[in-house]
């Protein structure tokens, strides 16, 4: 049975058609553009430094402001920062009151703001980790208890127009779902629809939800499995789209765009928040260009193709076909194992493999140069990828110097033939990437080029297009299956456009999709190569179709979201970054891909929540300080979150756990353990490091690091 629909096309974006919900003035969903999001990080009892915080964020071009409300005295604060919020000049924009566990300040807030978040894990629970098998009648009870908690919030919603965010998170669902459902996303989803009857129950309908996870994986599973289940339904209610605890710097902004982006590139969400542990003003320019790329997505023109299938979708209510991908479930793709060379091997069970570009081959000797001086011990250079254009490239090839333990990627015009590199003579291996993009392949030439690599102990990387691979009775195919796979790349030949396709995410998808049709299990290489390449006529491709920003953000979101949704599919057994021109900062950069997609660890992770009213420390400090002391461990995944609300449930996705208890105070955590408990905050670095080396995970940091 082939799993659930939970998007128009996974090829080309069909934006969610959703009802509309009104937070105060401000139209989420329908036909409004995205809404971008943030929150203030202050006591809210310090009103003027909320106030001062909103207004920062207002200033910038924040469009729905949160705060938290922890308990009933800061839920009474909102009014005076309400009211001096719109004294400001922005009574225009709405505030959010966020609740956790205390019920009774959700009924306070809701006499003051425009919209109300609960988390369904611990609005009416207390988290005890407690283990028990429900039955039947036993589960109803507890639905019967949840219902009469949450009414009151929802018939009071009703009665002065709010608007409500059922807001799942991944690291508090209630003991009740956890014991029935286990950490899963169908468990997130539960905890939400239990919620959300009791509102339909109640004829109330003014609801966003949002689904959210440290694990971007988990995070867009989570989403799709709602709306698929809300399409069961039929229910539209917006999303507000979130990767909590991201963490900071390149790291957050990229995990953000992988779990964001890849839901907005499918034609979900509505709403969006950037979870950073910066001030919260960084947050909203991430957003807003995520949000920019998404819309002009969403508005691109499209071929006549597209628009057919598009119209049934929208006029004929069906849905187009699926991929084989079961899109609630991470599987790796299933590929030919293939070793390189001994520190490049290729195969279902093992890491993708970071591929590199310099801009020429009179590049390679500068880049060589930078590789050396930069400390690469966790990030090595793996293949290099070097454009080919002509004899006198190639001539030049035979005193380039590579770094040590890296595979030459010949990227080769087409002009040249197998003929051409009779010359090369090279006996370490070699891939050879030569491009047949179009439907009228010149067999010969492929096998020309795929007996010489056989010949010679190489790899041919073969640059194609859906279309050449799915044509009728296509000479590549039956070129390819004559050829057969052994010493095989597959990537997608970025000249080309394919018509059925907006985006790459969707061809790369369609790729692997033809593949498997063909019976070829070819391992796949992601390259994002939407910038400007050194030849002419090279299309530019970014989410919105068109050539990025020349600015670093802009790069790194094109590609995280690119790689990222590809990788977290399952999708990717080599990934190149070929739109940074620095090899040094691609080749991080493609590496810290790859960690944030949860597909290879090159260093620590670190799981660290944005800030809010409730942390009980400096979060920024606190995380730069144990990053300083920790960043060198690599595979350990450390949580550093500044409140309980969170914290022991984002423990179970973490190896270790530094947890605000109580002012000054921490907790530590072994998993979900809490093992160390109210530690003075002035000692807690040092037992942490202690709890590391006493499970094993403790290295000591390099010499000169």
């Amino acid at each position: 049975m082939p799993p659930l629909p939970y998007t128009a096309s996974r090829f080309h974006t069909v934006r969610r058609r959703t009802r509309e919900v009104m937070v105060g003035p401000v139209g989420v969903g329908g036909t409004n553009p995205l809404r971008v999001q943030s929150m203030t990080t202050s006591d809210t009892q310090d009103i003027a430094a909320t106030v001062r915080q909103a207004i920062a964020l207002a200033e910038v071009g924040c469009e729905i402001v949160r705060i938290t409300a922890p308990n009933v005295q800061a839920a009474r604060c909102l009014k005076p920062i309400r009211e001096q919020f719109a004294a400001a000049g922005f009574g225009h924009i709405p505030i959010i009151a966020d609740i956790h566990f205390l019920p009774s300040a959700a009924m306070e807030a809701v006499e003051h703001v425009e919209k109300i978040r609960i988390n369904p894990g611990n609005y009416a629970d207390k988290k005890k980790f407690a283990v028990t098998e429900y039955t039947d009648a036993a589960y109803n009870a507890e639905l019967a208890r949840i219902h009469e908690a949450v009414t009151p919030l929802i018939l009071r919603c009703k009665a002065l127009g709010r608007s409500v965010r059922i807001g799942t998170n991944h690291g508090s669902l209630s003991d009740r779902i956890m014991n029935r459902y286990g950490d899963t996303p169908l468990g997130m989803v539960e905890s939400a629809l239990e919620f959300l009857r009791i509102c339909r129950g109640h004829g109330f309908n003014d609801i966003i939800l949002s689904m959210k996870a440290s694990n971007p994986k988990v995070m867009i599973q989570a989403y799709r499995l709602l709306v698929a289940r809300m399409d069961q339904e039929q229910m539209d209610y917006p999303l507000h789209l979130g990767v909590t605890e991201a963490g900071d710097g390149e790291d957050g902004r990229i995990k953000s765009a992988i779990g964001i982006g890849s839901l907005l590139a499918d034609g979900l969400g509505d709403t969006i928040r950037v979870s950073l542990t910066e001030d919260s003003v960084y947050e909203i320019p991430v957003a807003q260009a995520l949000a920019r790329k998404a819309m002009a997505l969403w508005q691109q023109p499209t071929n006549p193709f597209c628009q057919s299938m598009i119209d049934k979708v929208q006029k004929e209510n069906v849905v187009e076909r699926t991929d084989s991908i079961d899109p609630f479930v991470y599987a790796k793709r299933s590929v030919n194992s293939l070793t390189i060379s001994p520190d490049f091997a290729i195969g279902p069970e093992l890491p993708s493999r970071v591929v590199t570009r310099v801009a020429s081959v009179a590049a390679l000797a500068e880049a060589a140069q930078k590789f050396a001086a930069t400390r690469l011990t966790d990030t090595p250079v793996e293949g290099l990828l070097v454009p080919i254009d002509n004899a006198a490239d190639l001539a030049a090839l035979k005193s380039a110097a590579f770094p040590a333990g890296s595979v030459p990627f010949l990227d080769l015009a087409a002009a040249l033939t197998p003929a051409d590199l009779a010359s090369l003579n090279s006996s370490a291996p070699v891939v050879l990437v030569r491009t047949f993009g179009s439907s009228h392949v010149d067999a010969d030439a492929l096998a020309g080029f795929a007996k010489l690599a056989r010949a010679s102990g190489h790899t041919l990387a073969l640059a194609t297009t859906v279309e050449a691979l799915s044509a009728p009775a296509s000479p590549l195919a039956a070129t390819l299956r004559q050829l057969g796979e052994a010493s095989l790349l597959i990537t997608l030949d970025d000249a080309v456009p394919d018509p059925a396709f907006r985006h790459e995410i969707g061809r790369y998808r369609a790729l692997a999709d033809a593949l498997g049709a063909l019976g070829i299990h070819a391992p796949l290489w992601i390259r994002s190569t939407q910038s400007v390449h050194s030849r002419p006529g090279i299309r530019h491709w970014s989410l919105s179709g068109t050539a990025p920003a020349p600015d670093f953000l802009s790069r790194l979101l094109d590609a995280s979201v690119l790689s990222g949704a590809l990788l977290c599919d399952g999708l990717g057994d080599l990934v190149s970054i070929e739109t940074e021109p620095d090899p040094v900062r691609a080749l991080k950069l493609t590496y810290n891909v790859l960690q944030g997609a949860g597909t290879r660890s090159s260093k620590t992770e670190f799981v660290a929540c944005p800030s809010c009213g409730r942390t009980l420390f400096d979060l920024q400090t606190t995380t730069q300080r144990i990053r300083a002391r920790t960043g060198h461990l690599k595979g350990v995944k450390i949580a550093i979150m500044g409140c309980i609300v969170n914290g022991p449930g984002e423990m179970a996705d973490a190896d270790f756990g530094y947890v605000g208890g109580a002012p000054a105070k921490i907790n530590l955590y072994v998993g979900k353990q809490c093992v160390q408990y109210n530690l003075p905050q002035a000692e807690a670095d040092e037992h942490l490091v202690a709890l590391i080396k006493a499970h094993g995970k403790w290295v000591e940091p390099p010499v000169g690091a």
